[in-house]
């Protein structure tokens, strides 16, 4: 993939924001902290698109991994992400995907209510995604079941979640347009 000096500064702008976002955390007793992670990641899909959007996830989750403290509560290293909370890391990547195909195929729709309709279900199988790797993870790392490791690893999340997906959608419209005016967005 050839990339514009333009879109590497979007991918590396979105990676930064993603880490900021994590910064601030609500710790649990489970291991899994409540954060703006998911707001972050699904902006930067919804503004960047599938390929640049991913990247900026791709780009936040390897940051973290080589040591630079930009997962929940400034934590880093192999460990966070192939601990408890790693699952979902490795899901924001798919979730960043998703909800940049989402804007992807939103733009292309001439029938604007299909358009949403759509991006509704890309962004959901997205958040969905992050969810089934993170409680999966969650299981085998912690040694406990599925249905355990869904209900105090995702769903105590489910709706703040689906609440930031749908703030990231709704804001990502105004920055897409302020972009666009600014002649700063590659269609």
């Amino acid at each position: 993939m050839k990339l514009s000096i333009r879109s590497i500064c979007f991918i590396a702008m979105f990676a930064a924001v993603i880490s900021v976002l994590s910064i601030l955390t609500i710790p649990t007793l489970w291991g899994v902290p409540f954060t703006l992670q998911t707001f972050a990641i699904a902006l930067a899909g919804f503004v960047l698109g599938k390929k640049c959007g991913t990247a900026s996830a791709a780009l936040y989750v390897l940051l973290g991994l080589v040591g630079v403290p930009v997962y929940a509560g400034m934590k880093a290293g192999p460990g966070v992400l192939f601990g408890t909370s790693g699952g979902y890391l490795f899901g924001f990547i798919l979730m960043a995907f998703f909800s940049g195909l989402a804007f992807d195929i939103r733009g292309k729709q001439k029938n604007k209510a299909a358009g949403v309709g759509l991006s509704i279900v890309f962004a959901a199988v997205g958040l969905a995604c992050c969810h089934i790797l993170g409680s999966i993870q969650l299981k085998f790392v912690a040694g406990t079941t599925l249905l355990y490791a869904f209900s105090v690893g995702s769903l105590p999340y489910l709706a703040k979640d689906i609440a930031s997906v749908a703030a990231a959608y709704l804001i990502a419209i105004a920055i897409r347009n302020a972009l666009r005016k600014a002649n700063l967005l590659a269609e």
